[in-house]
């Protein structure tokens, strides 16, 4: 299927309403607050997710770190990375952090020229770090709050306004739209695939550990998930991103 310009503007539009509809209804004295009123069913949903996580998802994970080496699945993620760079740059752009957008400029240039494509991070290497940047934050730096608190089958936990926002990033991202507009469906969700896959590798010893630690999982991944963003939205360091997003998992722990 096709998605013209206007389509995905539109689309684009009604979800950016949404969110602000979304920040006004919640605490507006505190942008960063959230809610979760839907409680009981994300409880259910978390609980499903997590019975994949453990009967699926996870083994997976372990036998694809069984046979592909370290730095094969850090190319893989400093690839994809580098994909979403056009998106990182115009919410900077966005959110008036005109350094930030500069920084990502370079990144971009020196790992897609001399990083073959990104897959080596030579611009992290030399001290220009990876900055995560979605429209989620740029809604969030607008003054837009969380919204409610959602768990969704299979993507896990965000809010309402950062589910807007890596929406909107989806369909402005300049080479989903080109996949998109030119028949090319199968790497589209391709690309999304290895995305989903790769988040996952990123974040599974962090839940594991979370999970092992904690009497209340499914509250201290809520917390930890909101603490995680306002982080980011402050351009502070941030370990832990339990939202659809491809978090900065640059240690070697990974």
């Amino acid at each position: 299927m096709k998605y013209g310009t206007k389509t995905i503007f539109n689309v684009a539009l009604a979800l950016v309403v949404s969110a602000f509809l979304a920040g006004c209804a919640g605490d507006s004295s505190n942008p960063y607050e959230v809610s979760d009123p839907f409680e009981g069913t994300n409880r259910a949903i978390f609980s499903f997710n997590n019975a994949v996580d453990h009967a699926v998802i996870n083994p997976t994970i372990r036998g694809y770190r069984a046979v592909v080496p370290r730095p094969a699945r850090n190319g893989v993620n400093n690839f994809l990375i580098n994909l979403k760079s056009p998106v990182r740059f115009g919410n900077q752009l966005l959110q008036g952090d005109l350094e930030g957008a500069g920084n990502e400029f370079v990144r971009t240039s020196v790992n897609t020229l001399l990083g073959v494509g990104g897959i080596f991070d030579l611009a992290g290497y030399e001290g220009l770090e990876y900055e995560s940047e979605d429209f989620g934050q740029t809604l969030a730096v607008w003054g837009v709050g969380h919204g409610p608190y959602l768990v969704v089958p299979f993507l896990g936990p965000s809010s309402l306004r950062d589910y807007v926002g890596y929406a909107v990033d989806s369909f402005v991202d300049p080479l989903n739209m080109y996949l998109r507009n030119t028949g090319r469906d199968g790497v589209f969700y391709a690309r999304l695939g290895a995305e989903y896959f790769n988040l996952r590798d990123n974040l599974v010893d962090v839940l594991e550990d979370l999970e092992a630690s904690s009497v209340d999982y499914y509250a201290a991944v809520r917390s930890t998930y909101y603490q995680s963003r306002d982080a980011l939205v402050k351009d502070q360091s941030s370990s832990v991103s339990a939202g659809p997003a491809i978090p900065d998992f640059d240690s070697e722990d990974y």
